[in-house]
């Protein structure tokens, strides 16, 4: 590098490099999460359509959703076998496990109260074999809209996320996190003072990631640090926001860096990684991954955005992390 190109590089990216040379020796391989189901058929989950729902009578729901929830815990504990065969760490369950268990007939939160004893022991079993299981509620989560009855509405479902983590006996903390995205545009302030006053519940597990429309690093990393919740960077959605062309681009690291800094405990950031599907600033997902920043080496979690679910991980497990030994 030339003394002109050092010149021109910003403080915090000599920085950044700096800690990534510092670290790419100290830190341990990243664990690799995935994402709800598999490419295959070997993990998947059943659900209901509110249409058929709605007609059926209230013992039929009952017995209805006693038999999805039941057989989602079984296909659950099934996704923590799956993870454990294939060294899976982290695991994002889909925000439909339990489908409408928030329903205004309180059906389904009865029927997951009664299982109380069962969801615990899922969360047991994810401890004891050092699976992280993380959540990701649906679009519908906009805690920065115009609407009051939407921003109503995000509270409530994040409250009942928040109550089927607690059955699971999952902890309140960033490990079990539940992430969203911003929301509505332009509206930080709103955002801000809306997560300030979540419930502890809420906010012990809540984290904020970039996209590639609304919130770009920068903002959704200022937002985080003016309420105390964790940021979930996103390197795709920050170089098709930003049009970049590489992943190397030095504000990759810098935001990388700036996220941990969110982490009150560091060796819990997740980051996530997806790659473009037809061009690089493509925002459809690939089927695998074969292009990965390289600061992600010191990214302690990992959360794989491809189609190719398992396999995606499998072409990581086998190709990109040996080279990080």
């Amino acid at each position: 590098m030339t003394a002109v190109e050092l010149n021109n590089l910003s403080q915090t990216t000599l920085e950044a490099r700096s800690r990534s040379s510092q670290h790419q020796k100290q830190s341990p391989q990243p664990n690799l999460g995935l994402v709800c189901v598999t490419f295959s058929k070997e993990v998947r989950f059943r659900t209901i359509t509110r249409t058929r729902y709605l007609k059926l009578s209230e013992s039929e729901r009952e017995n209805t959703l006693k038999d999805i929830y039941t057989d989602n815990v079984n296909r659950l504990h099934k996704a923590l076998s799956f993870c454990q065969q294939h060294d899976i760490k982290l695991y994002r369950a889909s925000s439909s496990l339990f489908p409408l268990n928030d329903w205004e007939d309180e059906i389904g939160a009865q029927v997951l109260e009664q299982m109380r004893d069962e969801l615990g022991k899922i969360g047991q079993r994810a401890l004891d074999l050092g699976i992280r299981i993380v959540l990701h509620p649906d679009q519908y989560v906009v805690l920065s809209s115009d609407s009051p009855t939407v921003v109503q509405s995000s509270i409530q479902i994040l409250q009942r996320h928040s109550k089927d983590l607690d059955l699971l006996g999952l902890p309140r903390s960033h490990w079990s996190l539940m992430n969203i995205h911003g929301g509505k545009a332009q509206r930080p302030e709103q955002l801000i003072q809306v997560v300030n006053n979540l419930p502890e519940e809420i906010k012990n597990r809540l984290t904020f990631e970039n996209d590639e429309y609304a919130y770009s690093a920068k903002e959704i990393l200022e937002v985080c640090q003016s309420t105390g919740v964790s940021m979930v960077f996103d390197a795709h959605h920050h170089i098709c926001h930003e049009k970049l062309s590489s992943y190397e681009d030095p504000s990759v690291a810098e935001m990388f860096y700036a996220a941990r800094d969110t982490w009150e405990n560091p060796e819990w950031q997740l980051v996530h990684i997806s790659n473009g599907e037809t061009a690089f600033n493509d925002r459809k997902h690939s089927d695998l991954i074969s292009l990965m920043p390289s600061v992600y080496r010191e990214a302690p979690w990992i959360e794989i955005e491809a189609k190719a679910k398992e396999d995606a991980i499998a072409l990581l497990q086998k190709e990109w992390l040996v080279t990080s030994d």
